[in-house]
């Protein structure tokens, strides 16, 4: 087994801004693994709001390929569980997981099979407007709404929230609309926003405020459920955000891949949570890996390549605010 990892530094179509800045590129590590005359690739996005970087996720896959070189492996099954075992959730062991469960599925012979892997052929996806002023805001949802768009992600800071989101609802009176503020809202006036947000038919509102302090949102009335992103990590975290969210944000490039994800999947229904997928910036091999879960979501957010300046050969297709996925899935 051989086990190779790469930088590619990606521009975006235009500069993205969330709360906590803007950015103009995207920085991915992919991982090649071949294995038996079969190549398969995974793909993650290195987030420095985690301590991640490029060059630390790319020491963690190449550390853990010179301990699989030491090991006796004989199936990606097996690698797979060592990897659970020897990496953290993160980046670095998304790009791995997901690798070898391409490398697992291709030797059995088919991309997705039951019962995990019965992926719908059309998934509704959210088209993200980035933070701007309440105008240029308005104008992206309208280009998206023209372009058949039916749910749309707002990304919001501390500022002109109001402003904003009516500027949007003005232009998208039919689309269900979600809220992201990433962590932007504490010391805000909480329980009266969220009553002037519901005049506004949100849908949802993701992580208002910092991980670590959604002890704060404990009590606080919200006509609007909650979703846990930043707070939400693996099924450990789950305990805590119980009675302060309604759902939870399953990225892979935060669980460390499709194995938990798929873990924190089932035990979140098991707690009474509603699911959401959602994905860091990045490319169709990245946004592929996700769709067993986005097939039961209840929202999805894999919007990642439409923000990209690139054409991607074999990428998945988007469409009037849907992922077409071809079948099977490579």
């Amino acid at each position: 087994m051989n086990i190779s990892a790469q930088h590619h530094s990606i521009k975006l179509a235009k500069p993205f801004s969330i709360s906590r800045g803007t950015r103009t590129h995207v920085d991915v590590v992919r991982v090649l693994i071949e294995f038996e005359g079969m190549s398969s690739l995974g793909e993650c996005t290195p987030y420095p709001r985690y301590g991640e970087s490029v060059d630390s996720v790319i020491q963690q896959i190449e550390s853990f390929a010179q301990y699989i070189c030491t090991q006796n492996v004989d199936t990606p099954e097996q690698a797979r569980a060592m990897l659970q075992r020897n990496i953290p959730a993160g980046a670095a062991r998304n790009a791995l997981d997901c690798a070898f469960w391409q490398s697992e599925i291709s030797r059995k012979g088919s991309r997705f099979p039951s019962p995990y892997f019965d992926v719908a052929s059309q998934i509704e996806t959210a088209m993200t407007v980035s933070i701007a002023t309440p105008a240029q805001m308005a104008e992206q949802a309208k280009e998206y709404v023209e372009l058949g768009a039916t749910l749309l992600k707002v990304k919001l800071d501390d500022q002109q929230i109001i402003e904003r989101v009516a500027a949007i609802r003005r232009v998208a009176p039919q689309c269900k609309i979600v809220l992201d503020a990433n962590e932007a809202w504490l010391g805000l006036p909480l329980a009266e926003l969220f009553e002037q947000l519901a005049n506004y038919q949100i849908a949802m509102i993701e992580q208002p405020v910092p991980a670590g302090q959604d002890d704060v949102l404990q009590g606080i009335p919200h006509p609007i459920p909650l979703c846990a992103d930043e707070s939400c990590h693996t099924s450990e975290d789950l305990p805590a955000l119980l009675g302060r969210y309604e759902m939870i944000n399953i990225k892979l490039d935060k669980t460390g891949g499709l194995t938990e994800a798929l873990r924190i999947e089932e035990l979140a229904r098991d707690h009474g949570f509603s699911v959401m997928v959602g994905c860091m910036l990045g490319t169709s091999i990245a946004m592929k890996a996700a769709l067993p879960i986005a097939t039961r979501a209840e929202i999805v957010d894999l919007d990642g390549p439409v923000l990209l300046g690139i054409e991607e050969p074999d990428g998945l297709v988007y469409q009037s605010g849907q992922i077409l996925v071809p079948h099977p899935v490579d």
